[in-house]
């Protein structure tokens, strides 16, 4: 967690002060998380369903760049720049051995990914029980 300093300088009008409209005091001090650029990063290479489904097969084991591009009607340089993306974040590594490059997924990566999605759903889970609860309790009332 990061400490931002939020400074808010009052502003002259017709000689009488005014602040602007968050009425901090001069110097507020606001805790902000500051974005898992990993986590950033991987979610937008996710955000690509191409990218998606060539996760999905790799999660099964690894395969060479020509068995990732078989499915798919596009041709075998564009595959390789989404690949190129799955391995700028991380989710996946290749390797060149020869003329074939094989692709293999990175779990710690894609764990990562799981665990922020699953602290969210706990979140809201929680959340809809207490509404829920309020809910039954209103209907009592």
């Amino acid at each position: 967690m990061t400490r931002l300093r939020l400074g808010i300088a009052p502003l002259k009008h017709d000689s009488r002060t005014v602040r602007q409209s968050l009425d901090y005091p001069s110097q507020a001090w606001i805790l902000k998380d500051v974005p898992n650029q990993e986590l950033d990063r991987v979610f937008q290479a996710l955000a690509d369903g191409t990218r998606r489904e060539l996760v999905e097969r790799l999660i099964r084991g690894p395969a060479s760049v020509g068995e990732l591009a078989k499915p798919f009607a596009m041709s075998l340089p564009a595959v390789m720049q989404h690949l190129q993306v799955l391995e700028a974040c991380g989710l996946v590594r290749s390797e060149k051995v020869g003329r074939v490059r094989t692709c293999h997924i990175e779990p710690a990566v894609l764990r990562l990914a799981e665990n922020w999605i699953s602290r969210q759903r706990t979140a809201w889970e929680r959340n809809l029980d207490r509404l829920g609860d309020f809910l039954k309790t209103e209907e009592r009332s």
